[in-house]
């Protein structure tokens, strides 16, 4: 076996090839050092390019009294106080430079009328802030760092004459594990996807960079990638999760044809005046705004202009409440019967803007969804509902650093991080964060590698890893990951989804329990080569402990927060905001603990006003008023 296995050598593994994993190669290239970056798919297809409203930066091109401490107040609020304070003002104050490196790097953004870069509106946000390029933000994010990556490639073609072993893509290719010698990262095991031959990567650090979890889920925005994988090596590896619990389910994905059933419909729709109605053409969300608003919304304008003001004065439309408040809404109006006929509500963009408008600003959306589904946005209301979207929670780590707490060597970014968002994240701060903690990432790791000797992997651990991928061959007559996979995802959909009760939640621990048992005999026939099963059986181990994470954390929580809804604990609850939970695996099973959060310095406690603060924390907590 030793013979025929594939080695490499290099100083930073980079494990994902979406916003968050281009930016930390790039750092760690530039850095020096010598990086491999691992594709699951084909490079250039991450979901990176799915995020289609913008990237969230207090530029203040739009409103000049934007900055970052109000862009770190709306970050708190909608995460509902529960985010790493830290992380939220890192990613405040350095999101703008991030997007002015991403104009220098040949991002060609959306421009002003005086050649600034555009910011639009979007839900949570106080000011429009979200720098973007039509509704193909994410894609033109790829598109750039690709174009860094090859540029960096040709430097150094130049300089070296080799530029193989300096900074190199692996696509098509699936890690397996992650692999430690003496308690520290030492590379990482896998095989390529299309022949199944196995892959050894030597590398004192691994950067994890794999996304979201959304395959868990039957009805997602997610491609055939969000798997989890991130999530579950790192777990295996020692690392920690926090607060699995949160998922974002997004408010508006397609629910109808079913040829584009769980896709994403951007928020810019609704940010560019769509209206979201039910089937008795009632704009509902009104019905759902925060009680203290209540007595300040224009109820007799022309429909499409209606509004309400918010607690900062601002006129805005209720379709743009936090993600997690229109969600739970459309939610209701369809439990209550007043839903379209394919179980969501409508949404309608045609009554607003005219079709020459619709198709200059949200060409993506008018031309994927009349090309795949028949739906003319321009003249007719889309069925929406919600799609689980991305997870809030995520790889514990040093905010500073992206290091994953307790595993030396090892780092993570982007979707896959937790601590960032809190119970819910904000429309646009997504792109923003791959920015500001790739590179963090890349900074970490290059600093870990320069004080560091590498380990080099010992054959005991090569012939375990060979041996893991081997198994389900090995098998016969076992059980099939197919049949496996709908069963997850109608226990995650029907019992961990949007509402969630006690009772529900253990029900789904216990069948989570019976259907990892039961994948213990997972069986593959055939060869390796273009295997989809095969692909499938280490997707489905990974798929699981994530979705054993998440209702273990949700059964904890006893209260309703951001992106977890209790139906049995209806309100939010001040005690449980000063708790993160932190999951861990055993081998055997995923553990849950609370954990005390880190209290916000004064200096970042005083930009809230006590009034406010009453709402998420403790009398106790305010009269501290913030530690020093």
């Amino acid at each position: 076996m030793t013979n025929a296995l594939e080695r490499h050598k290099y100083d930073v593994l980079v494990i994902g090839a979406g916003g968050a994993g281009l930016r930390a190669a790039v750092e760690a290239r530039e850095s020096g050092l010598r990086v491999a970056i691992i594709c699951k798919s084909l490079f250039g297809k991450a979901h990176t390019v799915m995020a289609e409203g913008g990237a969230a930066a207090s530029m203040g091109n739009a409103n000049s009294n934007d900055n970052w401490k109000v862009h770190f107040r709306d970050t708190m609020r909608g995460g509902k106080f529960l985010n790493h304070f830290r992380m939220a003002e890192l990613h405040a104050k350095e999101s703008p430079d991030r997007i002015w490196e991403l104009e220098m790097w040949g991002a060609l953004f959306d421009r002003t009328k005086e050649g600034k870069i555009s910011q639009r509106n979007f839900g949570g946000h106080e000011y429009p802030r979200l720098a973007h390029v039509g509704d193909r933000t994410g894609l033109e994010l790829i598109r750039t760092m690709q174009q860094k990556i090859v540029a960096l490639q040709q430097a150094d073609k130049r300089e070296h004459g080799d530029y193989e072993s300096h900074i190199k893509v692996f696509s098509e290719l699936t890690i397996t594990e992650i692999l430690k010698e003496n308690g520290k990262i030492a590379g990482a095991y896998g095989y390529w996807r299309e022949s199944g031959s196995e892959v050894l990567f030597e590398a004192p650090a691994v950067i994890i960079a794999t996304g979201g979890v959304g395959k868990t889920f039957k009805i997602t925005s997610n491609s055939w990638e969000g798997t989890g994988d991130g999530h579950a090596l790192a777990l295996k590896a020692g690392a920690n999760l926090v607060d699995m619990e949160f998922l974002q389910f997004h408010p508006t994905g397609m629910v109808w044809p079913p040829s584009v059933r769980g896709i994403l419909v951007t928020e810019s729709v609704r940010g560019e005046g769509g209206i979201l109605t039910n089937n008795k053409g009632e704009r509902f969300m009104f019905k759902y705004i925060p009680d203290v608003f209540k007595d300040k919304y224009a109820d007799n304008e022309e429909e499409a202009d209606r509004w309400y003001v918010d607690q900062d004065n601002n006129r805005r439309p209720p379709e743009l409440l936090p993600r997690d408040e229109v969600a739970r809404a459309i939610n209701s109006e369809v439990k209550a019967g007043r839903g379209t006929e394919h179980g969501g509500v409508f949404l309608d963009v045609s009554k607003r803007l005219s079709a020459e408008v619709i198709k200059k600003r949200l060409p993506s959306m008018w031309h994927q969804f009349y090309e795949l589904a028949g739906v003319d946005i321009t003249k007719e209301a889309m069925e929406v509902g919600p799609t689980c979207h991305y997870v809030m929670g995520g790889v514990e780590v040093e905010p500073d650093t992206a290091a994953a707490v307790g595993v030396p060597g090892l780092f993570a970014a982007g979707e896959v991080a937790g601590g960032m968002h809190g119970s819910n994240r904000l429309g646009g701060n997504s792109l923003s964060d791959l920015l500001v903690f790739g590179r963090r990432a890349g900074m970490g790791a290059a600093a870990y590698v320069k004080q560091t000797t590498a380990a080099p992997v010992s054959d005991a651990t090569i012939a375990a890893a060979a041996a893991r991928i081997e198994a389900p061959f090995a098998r016969s007559g076992g059980e099939n990951s197919y049949s496996l996979h709908a069963e997850l995802q109608e226990v995650t959909h029907n019992l961990v989804g949007i509402i969630r009760t006690g009772t529900e939640l253990k029900d789904a621990i216990e069948k989570i329990a019976e259907i990892r048992k039961r994948s213990a005999n997972v069986a593959v026939t055939g060869g390796r080569k273009f295997n989809p099963g095969f692909h499938l059986a280490f997707d489905l181990d990974n798929m699981l402990l994530v979705a054993e994470s998440t209702a273990k954390s949700a059964i904890s929580r006893e209260e309703s927060r951001g992106g977890h809804t209790r139906d049995d604990f209806p309100g939010m609850d001040s005690a449980w905001r000063q708790h993160n939970h932190i999951s861990s695996f055993d081998g055997n099973q995923v553990n849950v603990r609370k954990q005390t959060l880190p209290f916000m310095p004064k200096e970042l406690f005083d930009l809230f006003e006590v009034d406010e603060l009453k709402k998420y924390m403790t009398p106790e907590e305010i009269a501290k008023g913030g530690s020093n």
